[in-house]
């Protein structure tokens, strides 16, 4: 059997046996297969851009034809050396244009066999996978582990440092295909520009899917009771095209969530055993931050605050003008509202 394991691939493609005549790289993840698939040329071809070195061929037509894989497979560079057919499977089978390569005598070329998920049993993967002269490498998406180390490899090549919590949120906004993530980390290489060390500010300012945690930030703020904060935040999310209706909605929604713990607390449960058993959730940790509001877990407050955050919603929606004055009002509010008791106003 030549299946290689996900966590096997990329050692696999590096010690490639000369005799393997074909690699099948599939999987969900195309920007993987995609990824894969251009160390595989680059390992044969320094220049993969010598049209005599490289041919591209689509799968429906050597489906219609064939014949034309196994010619190309044995035809001899215009300068020698090893050349690289690179196949990108369609909807057509091409096991027929493929059983010939296998089953004859070595040619001069390497077929680079690019497909999407294939289940097992599938014909393709099949023949792949029982040939000692190919090899099948699954893609699938990153896991948590896989992106750290994707992070870690492109900052360093960059010749830039990552602090503690600037990896961690870039990691967690990293996601979907490996086109994306490596998409995202070239931003932030461009725009850390001259600084060396990255932090989370550059990432928040940057990387997609922050705008989202622009609204933690300032619910997170105000829960904690944390006034300045919470304005600095909101000014950061209402100036990075945030709507001061999406704002107050997920400040709602967490007061909402809060309220059972506020509840419990006013039945007699500890504070910081409700803060321990709480499960946040998002893409970036977020119970310190519930720590933080600890103090302000009081029933009567949530109430009151839930109630003017509800309000402010149907009134920023109702007047637009006057929404990021509403929006600045009930946040500042919350804040006041979260602030423990005897601390000075």
């Amino acid at each position: 059997m030549a299946a290689v394991r996900p966590a096997d691939a990329d050692a696999a493609l590096a010690r490639r046996n000369p005799d393997i005549r074909v690699l099948l790289i599939f999987g969900p993840d195309l920007g993987l297969v995609r990824e894969r698939a251009d160390v595989a040329v680059r390992s044969v071809l320094p220049d993969a851009a010598d049209p005599f070195a490289l041919v591209r061929l689509e799968g429906d037509e050597v489906a219609a034809d064939p014949r034309r894989l196994v010619d190309e497979t044995r035809t001899i560079g215009l300068f020698g050396g090893e050349r690289v057919v690179r196949l990108r499977a369609g909807n057509r089978n091409i096991v027929p244009a493929l059983e010939p390569v296998l089953a004859g005598e070595r040619g001069d070329a390497l077929v680079v066999v690019e497909a999407g998920d294939l289940k097992k049993g599938a014909a393709l993967r099949s023949l792949c996978e029982a040939s000692p002269r190919a090899l099948a490498i699954a893609c699938y998406p990153d896991t948590e582990r896989d992106l750290a180390r994707l992070v870690d490899t492109m900052m360093a090549e960059a010749g830039h440092a990552l602090d503690r919590d600037a990896r961690v949120l870039l990691v967690s906004l990293c996601g979907g295909d490996r086109r994306a993530p490596r998409g995202e980390i070239e931003k932030l290489i461009l725009y850390a520009g001259a600084d060396r060390t990255v932090t989370a500010d550059h990432v928040r300012a940057i990387v997609g899917g922050a705008s989202a945690l622009a609204l933690d930030d300032v619910v997170d703020a105000a829960l904690a009771g944390d006034a300045a904060e919470a304005m600095a935040a909101l000014a950061r999310a209402l100036g990075g095209a945030g709507r001061p209706d999406a704002v107050l909605g997920a400040l709602l929604r967490a007061l909402t969530a809060l309220h059972p713990m506020a509840l419990a607390v006013a039945q007699g449960a500890s504070a910081q055993r409700v803060i321990d058993q709480a499960r946040p959730e998002g893409p970036f940790p977020r119970k310190r931050n519930l720590e933080r509001a600890r103090a302000g877990i009081e029933l009567q407050r949530f109430i009151k605050a839930m109630r003017g955050v509800d309000e402010a919603v149907g009134a920023a929606r109702r007047n637009a003008a006057l929404a990021p004055a509403i929006c600045e009002r009930t946040v500042l509010q919350v804040a006041m509202q979260a602030r423990p008791r005897g601390r000075g106003r």
